[in-house]
């Protein structure tokens, strides 16, 4: 089986490692449920107490969704892939152990998403972090109410509606990159991080992890059932894969 994940445990500290880094660790549905059992493996390990979660190679944590995936859903299987989203959200959502993200290059769109629910987030000054899915015609729903809870509504519309990538000063700024380093510094200053967290309280750490969880739970909840109904149509329509069709052609016509 092709390992898209990889973990590397460090005493009390473990590393995933997203390792698609040929497609800048965009992500499929194997790729997804790989990451989905390595979260649930490092809950269940007692002697785990902190977790970083980072990407192969130099240029991506992870571009987002893998769009010669996506382009050949319809409306059934967009619901059947919010789904693959519920059961990784749920996975991140519910960790007992603090997780943070080394980010090591851009991070967009459902890998956006997901970096914005690690506990924290350290990069480079060359990180750009966004949600571009409106470009290659995919709607944004889970994206828009995770920003939302972070960012507030203001800075959600911006990044929904016009897909720009935030620099990473800009994201420092507003608090959604916790610390910049320099490139090479950024997996040892996440593990050092990790380290700091990892000597906490636990039983403190997971009551506080699980407070800030319910504290959403409603919302998310109500989030995904709106990701179906609104990806049934989007994907129903035929919009979604007549735009990516385009992106990729555009795409692949400046690799040239």
């Amino acid at each position: 089986m092709d390992r898209y994940i990889l973990i590397d445990r460090q005493d009390e500290l473990a590393v995933i490692t997203l390792n698609r880094p040929e497609i800048l660790n965009a992500w499929h549905a194997p790729m997804r449920s790989q990451l989905v059992d390595a979260f649930w493996e490092l809950e269940s390990d007692k002697a785990v107490r902190a977790i970083v979660l980072t990407g192969a190679g130099n240029r991506a944590f992870c571009a987002g969704q893998d769009l010669n995936e996506a382009k050949t859903f319809d409306g059934d299987a967009g619901s059947a892939w919010i789904a693959e989203w519920e059961r990784l959200f749920d996975a991140i959502r519910s960790l007992t152990k603090p997780l943070i993200a080394a980010l090591n290059g851009v991070a967009a769109g459902s890998a956006f998403q997901v970096a914005l629910l690690c506990d924290f987030r350290i990069g480079h000054a060359g990180v750009r972090m966004g949600q571009p899915e409106i470009n290659s015609g995919i709607a944004s729903v889970t994206g828009p109410w995770i920003m939302r809870e972070i960012l507030g509504l203001a800075r959600t519309t911006d990044l929904t509606l016009s897909g720009r990538l935030m620099v990473a000063a800009e994201c420092h700024s507003i608090g959604i990159i916790n610390q910049i380093v320099p490139a090479e510094d950024v997996l040892n200053a996440s593990l050092s991080l990790a380290r700091e967290l990892a000597a906490k309280p636990p039983v403190a750490m997971r009551l506080d992890k699980q407070w800030l969880r319910e504290m959403t739970e409603v919302g998310f909840r109500e989030c995904l059932g709106a990701a179906v109904r609104i990806h049934r149509e989007a994907y129903a329509s035929g919009e979604t894969a007549q735009m990516m069709e385009k992106f990729l052609a555009e795409r692949a016509s400046r690799k040239v």
